[in-house]
C-alpha cells in the first residue's frame, strides 16, 4: 500500500470534519465518495484496503469493467462497496446503469427517470441533478424544471427519490462555488416544503468540498484529492 495514498484519504478526512464542525454540523452526516475515473484498479483497491466503502465512476462501460476486476478479490478481502453513477446517463445506458450502481447522481429528465424505472429489478436510489449555475456545458435540469421532475421521479415505482446533485463552476477561489451550493440547498429546502423527502445533497470536489460541506453538502465527490492527478 503507497502511503501517498493513506496520507491523502486521511488528510480529506480531516478537511471535511473541520469544514463540517465550522458550520456546526456532524461530520458523520458527510459522505465521502472516492472519484476513480481513470484510476487504475490496483489504486482502487488500495483506496478500499484504506477504508474507503463509497466509490463513484462517470461512465457506465468503465465501472463495469472495474467491478468485473474487482470481483475476481476474494469477498473477504474485498468488503461491500457502494457504486454511484456521477457523470451524464443516456437513456440507452439506463439499463446497465440500473445494475450497476447502487445510486445514480445524474437523473436530469422525466424520460431517463421512466428508462431507469422500466430496467430496475430492486429500488434504486437516484438524484436530481441540477443545473444551478446556467452552463452551457453542463447537463442538469433547469432548477425551474426540479418540482416538475421530482414529481415525475416519484411517479417511478422503483426509484427512491434521495436528492439533488450540482457541479459548481471551476474557479480557482473556492468561495465563488458557495452561491451555487446555497442555491441548491434552498432549492432542496423549498421542494421539501412541498412534501418530497431529499436528505441527500451531493455537491463539492476535490478543489471546492470544504465550501460544500458548509453549505450542507451530504455527498462530497472526490477525486485527485485522493488519488491524485490522472494519467488517463
Amino acid at each position: 500500500m503507497r502511503p501517498a495514498l493513506k496520507a491523502n484519504l486521511q488528510r480529506v478526512q480531516e478537511r471535511v470534519a473541520a469544514a463540517a464542525q465550522t458550520a456546526g454540523r456532524d461530520p458523520a452526516e458527510v459522505r465521502l465518495i472516492a472519484v476513480t475515473k481513470g484510476v487504475p484498479v490496483d489504486r482502487i483497491r488500495e483506496a478500499i484496503a484504506c477504508g474507503i466503502r463509497e466509490i463513484g465512476e462517470n461512465r457506465v462501460q468503465e465501472a463495469q469493467e472495474k467491478q468485473v476486476l474487482l470481483g475476481t478479490v476474494p469477498a473477504g478481502d474485498c468488503p461491500p462497496i457502494a457504486w454511484h453513477l456521477i457523470g451524464h446517463l443516456q437513456r440507452n445506458k439506463a439499463g446497465t446503469a440500473a445494475g450497476l450502481f447502487d445510486c445514480i447522481h445524474s437523473v436530469d429528465s422525466p424520460q431517463l427517470a421512466e428508462a431507469l424505472d422500466k430496467a430496475c429489478e430492486r429500488k434504486l436510489d437516484v438524484l436530481i441533478q441540477v443545473n444551478v449555475s446556467g452552463e452551457l456545458t453542463k447537463h442538469g435540469c433547469a432548477p425551474e424544471a426540479a418540482p416538475a421532475l421530482a414529481q415525475a421521479v416519484s411517479r417511478c415505482s422503483n426509484l427512491r427519490l434521495s436528492g439533488l446533485m450540482t457541479l459548481a463552476p471551476f474557479t480557482e477561489d473556492p468561495e465563488q462555488a458557495r452561491p451555487v451550493f446555497r442555491m441548491l440547498r434552498l432549492l432542496r429546502d423549498e421542494l421539501q416544503g412541498k412534501g418530497f423527502s431529499l436528505p441527500h445533497l451531493s455537491m463539492g470536489m476535490s478543489h471546492d468540498f470544504e465550501v460544500a460541506v458548509q453549505e450542507g453538502a451530504t455527498m462530497v465527490r472526490i477525486g485527485t484529492a485522493i488519488f491524485g492527478e490522472r494519467t488517463a
